[in-house]
């Protein structure tokens, strides 16, 4: 018994000597010449000065629409303030919700278009001239043209 307690003392000993050893890590001072403070001072005041990117605000008109479109589908009671406030943020993580959407940002895209609030193109620069008519129905196509698509593609009527 003694011979077990021996053996075990020295295996745990040589496991705590051992394990320095086989340290993945590494210390190894910086080789600019600064100090590792002054190097994490720098980055933070790096990163303190970037420009903040992206829509930060929500302008009151857009929000007149947003909420009007939510009352307008009942997601939403009372009268549209132009203000996005606590309820507002919640008729639109109720509208998102139901429909699958994500509910942290707010409001998303998908949100917006099926509200009826997407981009509008009437004043883009083709949109004046363009041809924005529906495609020919397929009832329209003449025989002749049918079957020079199906010669064209190689199958065989």
């Amino acid at each position: 018994m003694l011979f077990f307690y021996a053996r075990l003392t020295v295996l745990i000993s040589a496991s705590l000597i051992a394990a320095p050893i086989y340290a993945s890590h590494v210390h190894r001072p910086p080789t600019s010449g600064q100090s590792s403070s002054s190097h994490k001072s720098s980055q933070s005041k790096h990163r303190s000065s970037r420009r903040v990117r992206g829509q930060q605000a929500i302008q009151p008109e857009r929000v007149t629409q947003i909420q009007q479109a939510l009352i307008r589908e009942h997601y939403l009671t009372g009268e549209a303030n132009g203000k996005w406030d606590t309820s507002t943020q919640a008729a639109m993580q109720k509208y998102q919700a139901d429909n699958g959407w994500q509910t942290k940002l707010m409001p998303d895209s998908r949100a917006i278009k099926k509200l009826g609030l997407g981009p509008d193109y009437s004043t883009a620069l083709n949109a004046k001239d363009g041809n924005f008519a529906p495609p020919a129905s397929a009832s329209n196509i003449s025989s002749s043209q049918t079957a020079g698509f199906a010669a064209a593609s190689g199958v065989k009527e």
